[in-house]
């Protein structure tokens, strides 16, 4: 059996997948229901995803399988949010602590300015201003 390898599978497919019923489906029916083209199907099918062939040799999906699979390969969002003094990097490709943070603006939204330790890029980080109660 392959190892578990998480890949892009588009959000509308997570979403309809855990509908399909428990039955045969074809590449093309498989399309159709989950609005994604035969070929990705295909592509996933390369990847390890389960299914089986008919006496002709015609390929068939089984609806809760496929549910069960896409639920398991899926690409999980990292849980943790981002601190305070915290930003993204977009030269560095990564998370880092802002050097000099300055608030920049007034309003219900603010920004926060200040340069990536890294690479010395300014940075931009906005906010929510929460509201008093």
């Amino acid at each position: 059996m392959p190892s578990k390898t998480y890949m892009r599978i588009p959000h509308a497919v997570i979403i309809r997948a855990p509908g399909l019923l428990p039955m045969l489906y074809t590449p093309g029916e498989l399309e159709e229901d989950l609005r994604v083209p035969a070929r990705t199907v295909r592509e996933w099918i390369k990847k390890g995803m389960p299914h089986q062939r008919d006496v002709r040799g015609h390929i068939l999906i089984d609806g809760k399988q496929f549910a069960e699979w896409v639920r398991s390969h899926r690409r999980i969002r990292a849980g943790r949010r981002v601190a305070d003094n915290e930003a993204y990097c977009l030269q560095c490709w990564k998370l880092v602590v802002l050097q000099n943070p300055a608030q920049v603006g007034t309003g219900r939204r603010g920004l926060l300015k200040g340069t990536c330790p890294e690479c010395g890029r300014t940075m931009h980080r906005g906010y929510r201003v929460d509201q008093p109660q």
